[in-house]
């Protein structure tokens, strides 16, 4: 069902997309879902339980003509896919994608940091949406645990490796849809965007979440994750582009609940879609990834069809 609500002031038009009430989970499925024995993109058909999509619609100064749905104005001219950090939801970002490429709506830019960067990163340099939720859903913490003493608890070493393996090219010159990433230069105390070079050692950078992951050198500077300042991994995007925006509404550990960080930002041109109610996860809880990768799905879905 689609409820259309005014935002809060100062927030833009809100499109709400709720789910059925949840129902007991079958055996074999999700908490809070049940399968409806069809299939899309890959994933098991499901019944989304309390998740719920908005989109955040933010028009280009003088713009008033009527679209009728989020796909309608994807579809109008090119388009900026910008997703926001959010520790583990990367899961929630494939989910996002893949209904993209389903819906043959890619972006002419993509621009994230961390979980963002990760996802985009990967995708922008051509790895398949249905590639990416395989070794996404395949992830396990022994795969990328590495404690060793330093300025974070885990070295990285391992995720680089994996990130190297996956990756279907070596350099941002490469990849057939143009990126650029967040990451935090520890030494400037700033946000740079890394767009040239090589493409691993910027996503690792922009992926190492601090406390977590140690600093990641490239040429002379240290980068951290790209959310500490630019959480929604919108600092690569041009001025004036038109910018569809997931926002990734989990908070990480180290952030205050009222941080305006966590807020949809307000950009002209910009549509945002925010998934509410998705399960939280983190390197002790991966157990409900692909319950996370099909909501998100599901979600976006849902945002496509409403109006823009």
């Amino acid at each position: 069902m689609i409820h259309r609500s005014r935002a809060p002031a100062g927030r833009g038009h809100v499109l709400r997309a709720r789910g059925r009430p949840p129902h007991h989970p079958a055996a074999g499925t999700f908490p809070g879902h049940r399968t409806s024995g069809r299939s899309t993109g890959g994933f098991p058909r499901l019944t989304p339980g309390a998740a719920t999509s908005r989109l955040i619609a933010w028009p280009a100064r003088g713009d008033t003509r009527a679209v009728p749905t989020l796909r309608d104005w994807l579809r109008e001219g090119p388009f900026t896919l910008g997703l926001s950090s959010g520790f583990f939801g990367f899961f929630a970002h494939a989910g996002v994608v893949t209904v993209l490429e389903e819906e043959g709506l890619r972006p002419a830019r993509i621009v994230g940091s961390s979980a963002g960067a990760l996802v985009g990163g990967l995708w922008g340099a051509g790895l398949p949406a249905a590639r990416l939720r395989e070794e996404l859903l395949a992830l396990r913490r022994e795969h990328f645990w590495d404690p060793f003493p330093g300025l974070g608890l885990l070295r990285g070493r391992m995720f680089r490796l994996r990130l190297d393996a996956m990756l279907p090219v070596r350099t941002f010159e490469e990849c057939p849809t143009p990126i650029a990433l967040s990451a935090f230069d520890v030494l400037g105390w700033r946000t740079a965007v890394l767009s040239e070079g090589p493409l691993a050692p910027a996503i690792h950078a922009s992926c190492a979440a601090p406390f977590l992951f140690q600093p990641v050198r490239i040429g002379a500077r240290l980068y951290s994750d790209g959310g500490v300042r630019d959480r929604h991994g919108l600092a690569g995007a041009g001025t004036g582009a038109r910018v569809l925006y997931h926002h990734l509404t989990s908070r990480s550990p180290w952030r205050r609940a009222s941080s305006p960080a966590l807020r949809v930002p307000q950009r002209s041109g910009l549509r945002a879609v925010a998934l509410d109610g998705m399960p939280r996860l983190g390197p002790f809880r991966l157990g409900r990834a692909a319950e996370a990768m099909e909501r998100a799905a599901e979600g976006m879905r849902r945002a496509l069809s409403g109006p823009a």
